[in-house]
């Protein structure tokens, strides 16, 4: 059984859906298996259902707006350098209004639901192919992995939601009286569960460099910090997934082809640029035609 697995990264999707592409179009792969967390969970429908163009049209035409419903900061250049600062106004909106977190992403709900149709879901269940989506249960501290055959057309977009929504920034789903937050905060790559449902050779897109290649800069406001937080920790969860992973792989005689991003492609994936998502899928593409083109081989791990 073939799978492929794609890590959480926001706005790093793009890299990740060229890479597909040229790993669909190009190599001709085909998987029984689709697993995704946080961005990546958006993918895997599309790239299920063999939507490659409704794919890249998605993740290079989305913006702040299609995303935030209220967007609880600021994206200006200073010296050419995109820098985020909070928006006090939308914060406190927030909080007048008792909600739980900074800023809301109602708009992603809504442009989920239009992405994935009932009829696509339908279509996906009437094939052999599982997809599965990562999310982090607050309430019970576990990783959960939502799989479309046992979902609802409704249930399973929640789902995509719940796995894509970076708390606090990002609406939290409450759902069977528990909260729901990114599938990525409990495991950014899911490999060990892509063999546990019986995978046995496994294509993984890693939105992020193989070695750490930069120190991040100083924090500038409350929200710059606690977005260098999160990203320390989820530094941490990718690599206590890929070290499991590799280890199951091993034990398992599974092969693994990783793939990395060559460049650090941005420091906050929560700022949707057009112009530079459309230049990341166009790199992950070209990035996968010359690592073929040149004879090299994707990174394995074998036993």
């Amino acid at each position: 059984m073939k799978a492929l697995v794609i890590s959480g990264g926001g706005s790093k999707g793009a890299f990740a859906g060229g890479v597909a592409e040229y790993l669909v179009k190009e190599q001709k792969k085909e998987y029984d298996l689709y697993l995704g967390s946080s961005t990546g969970s958006l993918l895997i429908s599309h790239l299920a259902l063999g939507k490659i163009e409704a794919l890249k049209k998605l993740y290079t035409q989305v913006n702040q707006r299609s995303i935030f419903s209220n967007n609880p900061f600021f994206v200006k250049k200073v010296h050419g350098e995109e820098v985020v600062t909070i928006n006090h106004f939308n914060v406190l909106w927030n909080f007048i209004r008792r909600r739980k977190t900074f800023g809301e992403s109602k708009n992603l709900r809504k442009l989920i639901r239009e992405s994935v149709s009932e009829n696509d879901y339908q279509t996906l269940k009437n094939t052999s192919k599982d997809v599965v989506v990562v999310v982090s249960n607050l309430t019970t501290s576990q990783i959960e992995y939502k799989t479309l055959r046992e979902c609802s057309y409704d249930d399973f977009c929640d789902w995509i939601w719940a796995s894509c929504n970076y708390v606090p920034f990002m609406s939290l789903l409450v759902k069977d009286n528990c909260e729901y937050a990114d599938g990525g905060f409990g495991c950014l790559v899911p490999i060990r569960e892509a063999i546990q449902r019986g995978a046995t050779e496994i294509d993984v897109i890693i939105l992020d460099t193989e070695l750490q290649q930069l120190n991040r800069m100083p924090s500038k406001n409350p929200f710059s910090l606690l977005s260098n937080v999160f990203d320390f920790l989820l530094e941490h969860v990718k690599k206590h997934n890929l070290t499991i992973g590799k280890l199951a792989a091993k034990n398992k005689d599974v092969k693994l082809n990783m793939y990395y991003t060559p460049t650090v492609l941005t420091t906050n994936s929560l700022i949707f640029n057009q112009k530079k998502m459309i230049k990341w899928w166009e790199d992950g593409y070209a990035y996968m035609r010359d690592k073929y083109d040149s004879k090299m081989t994707p990174i394995k791990y074998d036993s």
